[in-house]
């Protein structure tokens, strides 16, 4: 039996995904099928708060899709691959709970695709490049590096990224807001897992973190009264859950809430 290329396991709240392709990670159609089927696993967990993702070994977190599988295939192929990869990040992006992508190497092509799909984005200092060089083999970004780059750095910024097919350090990512925290290499991993359990109850109202990703993933490509509509929607089931009843209760009780994520 071929050794999985998605490595699934659960540390407490948080459910690690680990891609796993050496040496550089690169994800196919069947990592691709792997990681949808893990995304919805951890979905319908209720145990599961927070979700990570990274890349095995310490070299890259994913250096995107294996070109060689991409040289081989027919084009109907590659559209089918590209279509699949998009729904596995649209459904990884529309998860109600929290996925931070632990960018431990390079990240780059379609592994940055990946990233961009994960709600925050904590990267090792000197840890690696990123960027979206696809251009370099005479395609553009196709699983979603056009659209959801632009929407995270200056619109601008980011067509010249793609345009030149330029990669930089984590360091200069962290100063465009590409990537959301930088820390030293020492304990990164350990500390990566602490700040992501902090997401996970008792300390914290994860279903309340889940509705506001849903808030701002669908309402940021929806007008703003349709926004507001789909803000109110979410916001009435929170003041249905048990952790809405405990968070007001602890705040008139003057003491800390310990939530349970129902």
């Amino acid at each position: 039996m071929p050794a999985p290329l998605v490595n699934v396991r659960k540390d407490g709240p948080v459910a690690v995904f680990e891609l796993c392709d050496p040496p550089a990670n690169t994800y196919s159609y069947e990592m691709m099928r792997q990681l949808d089927a893990a995304i919805l696993d951890a979905r319908m967990n209720d145990q599961v708060h927070v979700i990570v993702i990274r890349g095995a070994g310490e070299k890259f977190f994913c250096a995107g899709a294996n070109i060689g599988m991409l040289s081989t295939v027919t084009p109907q192929f590659k559209y089918s691959f590209c279509l699949h990869a998009n729904e596995t990040l649209n459904r990884l992006e529309q998860t109600p709970k929290l996925v931070i992508g632990a960018l431990n190497g390079h990240c780059v092509g379609g592994g940055l695709e990946v990233a961009l799909a994960c709600d925050l984005r904590i990267a090792r200092k000197g840890g690696g490049k990123i960027g979206l060089p696809e251009v370099n083999l005479g395609v553009l970004p196709g699983t979603g590096g056009t659209q959801r780059l632009a929407r995270l750095v200056n619109k601008s910024r980011a067509l010249e990224m793609m345009a030149t097919g330029q990669t930089c350090a984590f360091e200069e990512a962290h100063a465009l807001g590409l990537v959301n925290q930088l820390w030293e290499e020492a304990g990164w991993w350990e500390r990566v897992l602490e700040y992501a359990r902090s997401f996970a109850p008792p300390g914290r109202a994860s279903l309340a973190v889940g509705r506001i990703k849903r808030a701002v993933q669908s309402g940021a490509e929806a007008s703003f009264s349709e926004g507001l509509a789909l803000e109110r929607e979410l916001q009435q089931q929170l003041f249905l859950s048990a952790d809405a009843k405990e968070g007001l209760a602890a705040y008139q009780e003057k003491r800390p809430p310990r939530f349970s994520g129902q």
